[in-house]
């Protein structure tokens, strides 16, 4: 029999970004205790910094299976931050892109079809800058590392912590990824609602506004599909030291991490 078709309501989506924020901290937690922290570790959500190790080099830590969300951000994020303002014209497009809608959900809801069209000329735009390889070096270095603030990306997959250097995460992705806008698939699709960043012809990450709620309208949500991460990372940066049986450094991350001694 089949079974039926259960919608997801508002309360179970909010206890699912909990577990998820929960598996977050959890994992945070295990790569601090396994690189010789306390259970009290420094870290600075805010920045990003999920772990500070004990040379003071801060680690974004990503776990999760299938996605990791990089940012959600309103359009005051983008007004009030510098580092958006400075990007070359990116910052001021994801603004435009946020005031193609209106500012209610309600009014949205009534006529979507108007603002989505409205929407696909700043994206298209966006994609087009992004395309500039300088661009879309500052443009990852600010929505994965915060401008330089956070020194490593740290991937757990299979009980094991890969360690990447910042420079070496930004260099391949640069190097790597296409930059293109989404198609429409059906005849109710809307093109260009999307940008999208591919490798070897799979998209590996999404930039796209969210309007499938009021509790999150109006926002910019940047995620990434971990499995596709680690294919290009593994495939691009070589292993070069294993620090332990559960925590293995790429590239030139070989050269800083794991050199500190614990006062």
């Amino acid at each position: 029999m089949e079974k039926p078709h259960i919608k997801k309501t508002r309360a179970s989506s909010s206890e699912d970004a909990r577990a998820y924020r929960q598996r977050g901290h959890d994992d945070a937690l295990d790569f601090a205790l396994s690189i010789g922290l306390d259970s009290d570790y420094n870290n600075d959500l805010q920045a990003k910094k999920d772990v500070i190790d004990l040379s003071g080099d801060a680690h974004s830590v990503k776990s999760g299976k299938k996605k990791w969300q990089v940012f959600l951000y309103g359009v005051n994020r983008f007004r009030n931050d510098a580092a958006f303002g400075a990007m070359n014209g990116i910052g001021d497009l994801l603004i435009e892109c946020i005031e193609s809608f209106p500012e209610t959900f309600r009014v949205y809801q009534s006529n979507k079809m108007v603002f989505k069209q409205k929407l696909r000329v700043p994206m298209r735009k966006l994609a087009e800058r992004l395309q500039d390889k300088r661009r879309l070096k500052a443009f990852i270095n600010k929505a994965l590392f915060n401008g330089g603030e956070v020194n490593y990306l740290t991937i757990k997959h299979e009980e094991v912590f890969h360690v990447f250097l910042n420079k070496d995460v930004i260099r391949v992705f640069a190097e790597n990824l296409e930059v293109s806008n989404s198609r429409a698939i059906t005849i109710s699709q809307v093109p260009e609602q999307k940008v999208l960043f591919r490798y070897e012809g799979l998209n590996l990450g999404e930039l796209e506004m969210r309007n499938d709620s009021e509790t999150h309208y109006r926002e910019i949500r940047f995620n990434m599909l971990k499995p596709k991460v680690l294919r290009l990372l593994f495939g691009k940066i070589e292993l070069t030291k294993k620090l332990s049986k559960k925590v293995f450094v790429y590239g030139d991350a070989k050269n800083k991490f794991g050199r500190w001694k614990k006062k």
